[in-house]
């Protein structure tokens, strides 16, 4: 897809707050420091639309932008370790919760794993609910640029088998771009 324009929206942490629903959202989840800031950036081509930060939990509210007036990116903060309050963290399960769940225009979850570490029990219990609510998932396995191209695909099998699905994770880097055409392939079949 060639990108023209992009350009944040807005922040918000309640529904009260989100844009109009107009165009079709594609929201990014997952661990805190999993890539997702970096993926988003890779995807549209911008070096620091969605910031990025090797201190976990630097996402904190729920980031809107706008892809060429065709749709919304949504940033969501991490879940897992992060170094912030104790309190903030609390306030993330249901505010992130009430989008996944309640917000019409969501077309696509994009849920980020590390393809060097196993599925956590966050994210075990993440896919159950998202295909619970029967929200359609893209599974990205990020920082493939990390391991050999072997190592590579063996992670990619062992993560498949552990979350049971039918078709095999897309491998992403965002140092060598590796799975952005895919990515951009599944995004646009949403029209």
């Amino acid at each position: 897809m060639k990108i023209v324009t992009v350009e944040f929206v807005k922040s918000a942490t309640a529904p009260s707050g989100y844009p109009q629903g107009t165009l079709p959202e594609v929201a990014f989840v997952g661990r805190s420091n999993v890539g997702k800031s970096s993926l988003i950036n890779t995807l549209v081509r911008r070096k620091q639309l969605a910031r990025t930060s090797n201190t976990p939990g630097r996402t904190q509210l729920i980031n809107f932008f706008n892809i060429n007036q065709e749709l919304l990116f949504v940033d969501l903060p991490g879940y897992g370790f992060a170094r912030v309050p104790e309190s903030v963290k609390r306030e993330w399960g249901p505010m992130i919760e009430a989008y996944l769940r309640e917000r019409e225009c969501l077309k696509l979850v994009v849920l980020i794993l590390d393809i060097r570490r196993n599925p956590s029990e966050e994210d075990l219990a993440l896919k159950a609910w998202l295909d619970f609510y029967a929200r359609k998932t893209l599974f990205v396995l990020t920082k493939a640029d990390k391991l050999s191209r072997g190592e590579s695909k063996n992670r990619s099998r062992a993560i498949r088998e552990v979350l049971s699905l039918p078709d095999m994770p897309i491998t992403f880097s965002a140092k060598t771009g590796l799975g952005r055409d895919q990515i951009w392939e599944e995004i646009q079949r949403l029209k």
